[in-house]
């Protein structure tokens, strides 16, 4: 089974790339983008593992390891 996490900042917190890239995309002459953010995507392959499992351990690893929860928050699908 695949499992795709999207991680990306909190609302909250100042996303510097994303404002790099939406005022490069004001030069080009969009100027309709009124904000762009940045983010991450993992995608986990797991075996022999059931869907209940996989509830349960993909926030735990967002938690621990993929995502900074302090300034992170994460989305997660199953794929398979």
């Amino acid at each position: 089974m695949k499992v795709r996490v999207l991680v990306s900042f909190k609302d909250s917190v100042l996303d510097p790339q994303g404002q790099t890239v939406k005022n490069a995309l004001h030069t080009l002459g969009y100027k309709n983008i009124s904000d762009v953010r940045q983010g991450k995507v993992f995608e986990v392959d797991i075996t022999d593992m059931s869907d209940a499992d996989i509830e349960k351990i993909i926030p735990e690893i967002s938690n621990k390891v993929l995502a900074n929860p302090i300034i992170e928050k994460f989305t997660w699908e199953i794929l398979e």
